[in-house]
């Protein structure tokens, strides 16, 4: 079981950035993906971006050119770097684990809130 821990969420105007980060510990899988998903009110939770053990990133269509993933594997720790936010980034970003191979096997953390507004 892999435990998630988010943080960095708040409320920003609209072109500014802010930047998540999630903390994971526990068994981690060798084989991972870590990744931001969002949500919002009456509406599905959808993928903003991903990155794997190796490296490989992928992005939203919505969030390319503006957000960036990164993740420092010492610290297993992703982070998602957002920039000229809009007000429609407004959401909830949940921090997802899973492994890269096997499916089924997911861990989430408890969701940030991300408000942009003016």
């Amino acid at each position: 079981q892999v435990q998630l821990v988010e943080s960095g969420g708040g409320l920003v105007q609209p072109g500014g950035s802010l930047r998540l980060s999630c903390a994971a510990s526990g068994s981690m899988f060798t084989f991972f993906v870590m990744g931001w998903y969002r949500q919002t009110p009456g509406k599905q939770r959808e993928l903003v971006a991903e990155i794997d053990d190796r490296g490989i990133t992928n992005y939203a269509d919505s969030v390319k050119g503006r957000f960036t993933i990164s993740k420092d594997s010492a610290k297993n720790t992703v982070y998602l770097q957002m920039n000229s936010l809009k007000p429609e980034d407004t959401a909830v970003y949940y921090c997802n684990t899973h492994h890269r191979v096997v499916a089924g096997l997911d861990s989430w953390g408890q969701g940030t809130q991300v408000t942009v507004s003016s």
